[in-house]
């Protein structure tokens, strides 16, 4: 059977993959949110290439996935003036490790 449609994920990367410019400067506001996890890899390798060519990006996420970008100054705004913080230290990455390293505990209070 001929596959006809891309999923979701596969249309915002190809939309992503389309709409950016060499040396722009984009502004976006969760752009995991249509990307499975292996989707957001794929648009980490495409920030990455556009990084390269002198692309500039400011993303507003809560992925650990896409926090974890290689040389990424990351921003906390729980605190007021924002503050930089180390990957390690965001309450989203400490979460997802603890749930992904014993969901039932998380799971058992349900």
């Amino acid at each position: 059977m001929e596959r006809i449609a891309n999923s979701h994920g596969e249309s915002f990367l190809k939309l992503f993959q389309s709409r950016f410019v060499l040396g722009g400067l984009y502004l976006l506001d969760e752009p995991e949110a249509p990307l499975s996890p292996l989707r957001q890899l794929s648009f980490l390798s495409l920030l990455k290439d556009m990084v390269n060519q002198d692309s500039q990006f400011i993303i507003a996420t809560h992925s650990p996935i896409i926090m974890a970008f290689p040389e990424a100054t990351i921003l906390s705004f729980d605190t007021n003036p924002p503050k930089e913080v180390a990957y390690d230290e965001l309450e989203h990455v400490s979460l997802t490790k603890a749930f992904l390293n014993n969901p039932q505990s998380f799971l058992r209070h349900l």
